[in-house]
């Protein structure tokens, strides 16, 4: 029954993720970029001033949840976590170097993506009474383009609420085990227990509860990560630019194949690069702009620079600064995968306890975030198809609960590749509202940065 479960997400897979999916994620990024005045490069130095220039700046005074920056580390919870070391690990275990290139390029054009959805979602967000905001590409869907394709919003709900399970949930969990069985010889079983009391005792509280948690993991674990990184990169720096050149080039020329199968690993660094790409990033997806609506912020542009930061640091650098220590170290040509395969980069440099620990530790914190943020996310869309409010916000978060011991004792490929799948199916209704709300976005931003008053959207949906 398993096997044959297997072979139909395989096949589903194999659909999902084909060529009209990769160029519809990246068609759109660049459509939303040309749109925007390609905003993520012309506004680079706006978008500069406005996040990191502002970290702990409240803003201006608006409803909302949570802080600005609270609302970022919340979505960055949901991006910047083991999709950044061992997503990264795994898209150059299957497509070579030259996945990395198209990570990147996913990373670029998803700056612009990230911005439309975080506008889109912010600028029809919603409060029922006595619950948090609601915003995201149901919203959007429904408020945007009106109630007759509330079926849309609905499928994106039902694809998120699933999805959340497994890139927000059982990968993470299975990541953490898989390292703390390697690093401390911990029973997976034991990992995800643990995991399941703790993300218990935050995601209980709801969104506020989680902003909290989340401001102090996500800054502390990326200050640890890029530390232990720079130090490597630092150390192999006049290697870098050889490191870089080989990048592109397997983009565009097998990798260690030959004869007939030489055109099947080039497309396979662009099927992983990308995959992996939108898995850590997110762009595309429209799951981050539940987590900006809830924003304290005047403005649905200037929550979007937030977006473009997300990405902007969640593929560039961090994602960047994985595969330059994968490759530098010679890490990629062991045979491992996945989580295994960054702990032996980082081991090869600092030695294999030293390495096996820093990024063990930092896998444990990301993934803890990941799954309380994609619990929101979760939770969130199962409101908007199901109502009840909070009677069904805590139905979910404690079904959501088992999910992570399950896949605590899961195995990888499967688990990444049911991932990869349900990701792929949450885009397809978002994306379609993204480029049917283009001259949303556009007209929004264009007052922005003339600084016209901001007008709420006129509808009742």
């Amino acid at each position: 029954m398993t096997d044959k479960l297997i072979a139909i997400n395989s096949t589903i897979n194999s659909l999902v993720w084909g060529p009209p999916m990769l160029i519809a994620l990246i068609g759109v990024g660049l459509y939303l970029t040309y749109r925007t005045g390609f905003i993520q490069f012309s506004k680079f130095g706006l978008m500069c001033r406005e996040t990191m220039g502002k970290m702990l700046h409240r803003g201006p005074k608006a409803e909302g949840d949570v802080t600005p920056f609270q609302a970022l580390t919340v979505a960055m919870g949901g991006t910047v976590g083991v999709g950044n070391i061992a997503g990264v690990a795994t898209a150059i275990a299957a497509g070579g170097p030259g996945a990395v290139f198209w990570m990147l390029v996913s990373g670029l054009v998803g700056m612009a993506t990230k911005y439309a959805e975080v506008v889109l979602g912010f600028h029809y967000r919603k409060r029922d009474p006595g619950q948090p905001m609601m915003g995201g590409p149901m919203m959007y869907i429904v408020r945007g383009l009106g109630p007759k394709w509330k079926w849309l919003a609905v499928m994106f709900c039902v694809f998120g609420a699933l999805a959340a399970l497994g890139i927000g949930n059982m990968t993470q969990a299975q990541a953490v085990a898989a390292g703390m069985q390697q690093t401390f010889g911990v029973k997976p079983s034991i990992t995800g227990a643990a995991m399941l009391v703790l993300v218990g005792l935050v995601t209980i509280g709801g969104i506020k509860r989680i902003a909290n948690v989340a401001m102090f993991c996500v800054p502390f674990m990326c200050a640890i990560y890029i530390l232990g990184a720079i130090v490597i990169i630092g150390a192999h720096i006049t290697r870098v630019p050889s490191i870089l050149a080989m990048i592109v080039k397997y983009a565009f020329t097998p990798y260690s194949v030959a004869g007939g199968a030489a055109g099947i690993m080039v497309r396979m660094a662009i099927k992983k690069g990308i995959a992996r790409g939108v898995f850590s990033n997110e762009a595309g997806l429209g799951s981050a702009p539940m987590a900006h609506a809830t924003a304290m912020t005047d403005h649905p542009a200037r929550q979007g620079l937030w977006g473009i930061f997300e990405v902007f640091f969640d593929t560039i650098i961090m994602c960047t600064m994985t595969a330059l220590v994968i490759l530098l170290t010679g890490a990629h040509e062991t045979g491992l995968n996945g989580a295994p395969l960054t702990m032996n980069a980082f081991g090869r440099f600092f030695g294999t306890r030293t390495g096996d620990v820093i990024v063990t530790f930092c896998m444990i914190l990301t993934a803890y975030d990941t799954i309380i943020a994609w619990c929101f996310y979760g939770e969130t869309c199962t409101v908007f198809v199901l109502g009840h409010g909070s009677m069904v916000r805590q139905v979910y978060r404690i079904v959501w609960l088992p999910f992570i011991l399950i896949g605590a004792m899961g195995k990888l490929d499967v688990i990444w590749n049911v991932a990869d799948t349900l990701n792929g199916l949450m885009a397809i209704p978002n994306l379609i509202a993204l480029v049917a709300l283009t001259g949303v976005v556009v007209k929004l931003t264009k007052g922005f940065l003339k600084k016209e008053p901001y007008t709420l959207p006129e509808t009742d949906a």
